[in-house]
């Protein structure tokens, strides 16, 4: 396996307590897997995908164990994950378009960032390049100013620096939301091919966009109130999921050439809880069709088939009995 996260608690500090952002999330990611995470805004995709690399503050490490190509991530302590970032785990941030530095020009401000993890620019210039190459980039951009690129040209950059030390797991946060139709699909399959040609191992893509993770991604898990809910391949999460909130999820998307006059698009009834005070047992009773007496218990993520994962006492039951 090339990723394991055992029982990870991440809350987030406030004047009213702790809200239980991410609470007790177990699963593992497989080398060479790209994994898209989806679920409701709010319901702790980021906040998990940024545990990972990076705790800052109001985040406060609870519990867990993260294992990376069997070495333990030491996620609760930020000085001592220097030495991981960008060479063994690295991240495409959400609003990358604001990541890089204004007042820098590219070229200087890639040279300043391999620096500060003692990798000479020289030395890395034609794998740069070449980098360059592959996201359909010119070299002059390193000369250029990131005010001087587009919003597409700016993801894409941001892209190659955060590969470029080929890190072992990459996290791509949102990476498609500011950018028009064809940029997010041309993003997309830039990511599938940087997987392919091995500028990094494995792949954790958070979005809330499932249509895009349908084009890119080998197995989806889904997330509801902080918690984990199902995961499973692409496919299964597309056309059979199992978890009453996945189920719900997917069949509140549009599909092509199905129109409004022939089925309406339904949503979710209710809201998700708050995590400041979040409700006992799971956390989705409240807004679930099937929801039971046993629902007031936890739900374990449980493997009711090989790599399918659910948190639902009636179905992981049903499957249990069938």
């Amino acid at each position: 396996m090339s990723l394991q996260v055992d029982n990870l608690r991440v809350y987030y500090q406030t004047l009213r307590g702790d809200v239980k952002a991410l609470d007790g999330a177990t699963f593992t990611l497989a080398d060479g897997e790209i994994m898209g995470l989806a679920g409701e805004s709010g319901c702790g995709k980021t906040t998990l995908g940024h545990s990972l690399i990076r705790l800052a503050l109001p985040m406060r490490f609870i519990e867990g164990r993260v294992t990376l190509d069997g070495e333990e991530l030491p996620i609760w302590d930020t000085e001592k994950m220097n030495d991981f970032r960008f060479k063994k785990i690295s991240i495409i941030p959400q609003y990358a378009m604001n990541a890089m530095n204004p007042t820098r020009k590219i070229g200087r401000m890639t040279a300043e960032l391999l620096g500060s993890r003692k990798v000479d620019f020289k030395d890395i210039l034609p794998e740069l390049k070449r980098r360059l190459d592959l996201v359909k980039l010119s070299h002059d951009v390193l000369d250029m100013y990131p005010i001087e690129l587009s919003g597409g040209m700016k993801q894409r950059m941001v892209m190659v620096l955060s590969t470029l030390l080929d890190p072992s797991l990459l996290i791509a946060d949102e990476i498609t939301s500011a950018l028009d139709v064809s940029s997010q699909k041309a993003v997309a399959e830039m990511l599938v091919e940087f997987r392919n040609r091995k500028c990094c191992n494995s792949a954790i893509v958070i979005t809330h966009d499932i249509s895009i993770l349908y084009q890119i991604a080998d197995s989806i898990m889904v997330m509801y109130a902080g918690q984990l809910a199902e995961k499973a391949s692409t496919e299964t999460i597309i056309h059979a999921p199992r978890h009453p909130y996945t189920k719900l999820l997917i069949s509140s998307l549009p599909e092509v050439g199905v129109k409004y006059t022939e089925r309406r698009l339904t949503g979710i009834p209710g809201n998700p809880p708050l995590l400041l005070d979040p409700p006992v047992g799971c956390r989705f009773r409240e807004r679930c069709p099937i929801a039971f007496e046993k629902c007031i218990e936890i739900p374990p993520f449980v493997e009711i088939e090989p790599g399918h994962f659910i948190a639902c006492w009636k179905e992981a039951g049903t499957h249990a009995q069938a």
